[in-house]
């Protein structure tokens, strides 16, 4: 290196320039010099060397080794080059010039130091890829884990740069953000609620990647597709996406529909309203009547006969129905829906199934069907709750009753 400076300083005065603007002129050309070296240096590492990893990665049988490959995780390495080389020739080049030789080192090792937290966050990325493929984590918010751990790293280089560049001890920063602690926490205060949103979401389960939400505050209704530091995504059902601040799932109510999913079973829950007027007693026509519909024969026969004989044990006149007891439309028609439900291919006979009378109001006797469905799927849900109450519209005329309708 000497020999190639005393010859170009040799060069630049024989073309009559002075010794003083000579090593000028020297410093400038070996600067282009180094600065082609680097970024060839730069141009090998991204083009061949690294590509030359991937494909040894590739031809591995290990599986985490393709994740370097899928996240690009090595193309940071190609900066380190430039920089190395930099921070090796610059001490030859600016041995005439020391205060420019110190500010060069600085810049150097604050554009290492960047560089080389740039490799951990890449590296920290392809983590977290691992991680969320993994069974036990892939509905569990560890993105919010590794996004505080970037930016804690972003925090720290830059500690580092300014203490390169200053010339200051990384302590000397450290206590100016103690001192503007309340700056700083009013600055990080929805990334500090929501990691400890995060930390409490994840320990009480109380919402995964993949769940169905509701929160009408924000007008969210639809399925988690993430769960970040200081958001939650939801994406409603007309494809639209919320963006929720992940605090709000600790300060506000919301509803998780994932125990419903994991049940096996989804709730129908809705009312039959009968009009007042229709609703009589069975009279023996009436009653053989019913005998006829499938559902009904073995209740009618049972229920008749457990009514005779404790109007025979009375002695009540039964040419007159309101004597003793009495079957009504109504008791009957709520045993046919009953027993229809559990004949019905689409309910789930494991789960709760009934069929109750509400207190009747202005808009006539409700009957209300509670009783869930062996899908989960809302397509499917929906076809089968329809067609449930399509068939308990068209039967309640059967029965002598009428639905209520203003």
């Amino acid at each position: 290196m000497n020999t190639i400076e005393k010859h170009l300083e040799y060069l630049f005065t024989s073309l009559g320039l002075s010794n003083n603007m000579a090593i000028y002129v020297r410093l400038l050309t070996l600067l282009v010099l180094l600065s082609l070296l680097s970024f060839f240096f730069y141009w090998v590492t991204k083009k061949w060397i690294i590509p030359l990893f991937y494909k040894l990665f590739k031809k591995t049988s290990f599986t985490w080794d393709d994740v370097l490959v899928e996240k690009n995780a090595f193309r940071k390495l190609a900066h380190i080059t430039p920089a190395l080389i930099i921070k090796i020739g610059a001490p030859i080049l600016f041995r005439d010039f020391p205060s420019s030789l110190s500010m060069v080192n600085k810049l150097t090792d604050a554009y290492l130091i960047f560089a080389s937290i740039l490799i951990v966050v890449a590296f920290l990325e392809v983590i977290e890829s691992l991680f969320s493929k993994m069974p036990v984590f892939c509905d569990k918010p560890i993105g919010s884990y590794f996004q505080l751990g970037r930016i804690i790293l972003y925090l720290i280089s830059a500690i580092l740069i300014l203490s390169v560049l200053l010339g200051k001890s990384p302590v000397y920063f450290l206590s100016i953000f103690g001192a503007m602690s309340a700056i700083v926490l009013l600055i990080f205060k929805d990334t500090i609620l929501g990691f400890v949103s995060s930390i409490q979401m994840s320990a009480n389960d109380m919402v995964r990647v993949g769940d169905w939400i509701e929160m009408p505050k924000f007008n969210a209704d639809g399925d988690v597709i993430a769960i970040n530091l200081n958001t939650v995504k939801v994406q409603n059902w007309d494809k639209t996406v919320t963006t929720i601040p992940t605090y709000f799932f600790t300060s506000d109510s919301f509803k998780n529909w994932r125990g419903m999913q994991e049940s096996g079973g989804r709730r129908i829950k809705r009312s039959l309203n009968i009009n007042v007027k229709t609703v009589k007693f069975v009279d023996e026509a009436t009653r053989e009547s019913y005998k006829k519909i499938f559902l009904l024969k073995d209740y009618i026969e049972t229920r008749q006969k457990e009514i005779e004989e404790f109007n025979s044990k009375y002695d009540f006149d039964s040419s007159v129905l309101i004597n003793g007891r009495r079957m009504t439309n109504l008791g009957v028609f709520r045993h046919y829906i009953e027993n229809y439900l559990k004949n019905h291919r689409g309910i789930h006979q494991g789960l709760s199934l009934l069929v109750r009378q509400l207190p009747f109001e202005e808009k006539g006797i409700p009957i209300e069907v509670y009783c869930f469905t062996k899908t989960t799927a809302w397509n499917e849900y929906e076809d089968i709750q329809a067609d449930i109450f399509d068939h308990l519209l068209a039967s309640a005329s059967f029965f002598g009753l009428e639905v209520y309708q203003r």
